[in-house]
């Protein structure tokens, strides 16, 4: 394989292209574009080491805010050091070195942005590709390996998952805001934790977008789940975002039922087992 393989994205698809590179165990870099997109993929002896897009809507340090991994005065510290040092170091190598992650969460960062761009690929139906042999990141990047294999299954999972998702949110730039709850009658809601943390990053200025990008599920599980509150009425889609007050009294109001519901179950639930154990403890004497 040399330099001859490029294209148009539609005679070969990119699973197709990805497999030629891993099939052949090349190393080098994998330029694809569409429109104004443009994202390169490095392969290292057939597996997938680094992905790049210039216009990725997540970057490593608001990656690992939303993650709690550090904190905003961390994050303003390292760039604002990164935007005074004139050599340019990463954003990541600062943050190493100010201690304030550790390589781990450095790597476990990098593999997640690699696999989500590279998911997000999978549905580009156009476009054009061009290999490029042994050209390679620089070595200030953190560099990961990923079997070509196992991205494409997991991103055709995701782009079945992302098809039905759509049907019940189709356009994923839309602003979510908690509903009030419905005064006429109580609904029996359990909640699971991820769902809970979900519906504490909808404030009525996210996008559905921002609020997946922010959680910390896997982007397609996010969205999933946030099809499902949708639908159950929990969160809905509004024009603009709410007006300060409105929103907050509205997400008081909604959490505090939920809440409520939920304590009550609880109690009903250790009522039931108190009084059993009353019977038995009866029963014994």
């Amino acid at each position: 394989m040399d330099q001859a393989l490029q294209g148009k994205i539609g005679r070969f698809t990119l699973p197709e292209i990805f497999q030629l590179i891993a099939n052949t165990r090349k190393s080098g870099t994998l330029g694809i574009q569409k429109d104004d997109d443009i994202v390169m993929i490095y392969f290292k002896l057939g597996q997938i080491v680094y992905a790049y897009g210039p216009r990725q809507t997540f970057h490593i340090g608001q990656l690992l805010k939303d993650r709690g991994r550090i904190t905003v005065g961390q994050l303003d510290e390292a760039v604002s050091m990164q935007s005074r040092v004139k050599s340019s170091r990463r954003l990541g190598q600062i943050l190493l070195e100010k201690k304030f992650i550790d390589r781990a969460d450095l790597e476990e960062v990098v593999r997640s942005q690699i696999e989500e761009l590279i998911y997000s690929l999978l549905s580009w139906e156009s476009g054009s590709f061009k290999f490029y042999e042994n050209q390679f990141p620089t070595d200030e990047e953190i560099t990961v390996s990923l079997s070509v294999e196992n991205v494409i299954l997991e991103g055709l999972r995701r782009l079945d998952e992302i098809n039905r998702i759509r049907e019940a949110v189709p356009d994923f730039s839309q602003v979510l805001t908690i509903t009030p709850a419905p005064p006429e009658r109580k609904k029996e809601i359990s909640l699971q934790s991820e769902e809970w943390n979900l519906l504490s990053l909808v404030n009525g200025r996210r996008t559905i977008s921002e609020i997946a990008d922010a959680s910390d599920l896997p982007r397609t599980d996010a969205l999933s789940k946030l099809a499902a509150l949708k639908l159950a009425g929990l969160v809905a889609v509004i024009d603009k975002p709410d007006s300060g007050a409105d929103r907050l009294s509205a997400m008081v109001d909604r959490v505090a039922v939920l809440l409520e519901e939920y304590l009550e179950r609880k109690n009903h639930r250790v009522d039931l087992t108190e009084h059993t154990s009353t019977q038995v403890i009866g029963e014994d004497r």
